[in-house]
């Protein structure tokens, strides 16, 4: 369950009102994503190792 997670904002967050943010929060099985403006909404959840993947990816940008 999302709900009992512990989440930490991106390091990459402007701390603007209206900027666009994202949070992270991991578990066991997961790394779990949601929209830091809408909490509300359902979070995205991906094994680690395919978190592992992604991270490895947007780095190479």
């Amino acid at each position: 369950m999302t709900r009992d997670l512990v989440w930490f904002k991106s390091s990459y967050s402007t701390g603007e009102v209206d900027s666009d943010c994202v949070e992270v929060a991991a578990d066991r099985s997961a790394v779990h994503v949601r929209d830091s403006k809408d909490t509300s909404r359902p979070a995205l959840a991906l094994g680690r190792g395919a978190w592992a993947v992604f991270v490895a990816g947007v780095g190479e940008r």
